[in-house]
């Protein structure tokens, strides 16, 4: 593993930042409010990485797009009602962060999320300047289309072969094969070890910050 790569591309929710559980709530609440059948926690965790357009269509499969947009906009309102810090990061990871960046690896964020809502939570949680880039959902195609990653490559002059995604669903995984690099799954997030490994990742961590006992 050493020397290895050049570039970690994290996913945002479930892997740098313990928000799954906020994110289920969320989607619960819209659901009720919008008059949807309220799915199972279960449900929701497995749309956690992808662009709240393609989640609302597998999770609300028979509702017209009017009522779709609805339950985004009320989605996006929940989940900014809480003001997002530092603390919302799971443990070590800002300083995880920070020697990686010390140690000369370049480091992107690639995530389900969008854009305006990346960068309130990069803002809030204070390692914006940690990043030499980020894809957001409605940048580019959602996950697990690789096209987000093949732009950061692109963008940042990386060899696919030196690059590793780290992230905590079948989505990230899946995502990672399509463009042709390392994985890194982590069983803090969304999915579990059993789920993730059926993608056959180069590693599977309990958190984002085990990478520092082996990069």
């Amino acid at each position: 593993m050493k020397n290895r790569f050049d570039l970690i591309i994290f996913d945002w929710d479930g892997t740098l930042m313990d928000s799954v559980d906020w994110i289920v709530h969320c989607i619960q609440q819209a659901a009720a409010e919008c008059a949807c059948d309220i799915p199972s926690a279960a449900a929701v965790k497995d749309i956690i990485g992808l662009s709240i357009d393609n989640a609302t269509r597998q999770l609300f499969p028979g509702v017209d797009t009017e009522t779709r947009q609805r339950l985004a906009e009320v989605y996006s309102k929940a989940f900014f009602s809480k003001q997002i810090g530092p603390t919302d990061l799971f443990p070590g990871v800002t300083a995880m962060l920070e020697r990686l960046r010390g140690e000369g690896f370049r480091l992107a964020v690639a995530t389900g999320k969008k854009r305006a809502g990346l960068d309130q939570a990069i803002r809030g949680t204070g390692v914006a300047d940690l990043f030499c880039t980020t894809r957001s959902s409605d940048q580019t195609a959602s996950k697990p289309d690789p096209l987000m990653v093949a732009e950061i490559l692109a963008e940042l002059g990386i060899d696919k072969q030196r690059a590793l995604l780290v992230g905590d669903s079948s989505h990230d995984m899946q995502m990672a094969a399509n463009a042709g690099v390392a994985a890194a799954g982590v069983t803090c997030g969304a999915h579990s070890r059993e789920t993730l490994q059926q993608y056959k990742p180069l590693l599977c961590l309990d958190y984002p910050t085990d990478l520092l006992e082996l990069l």
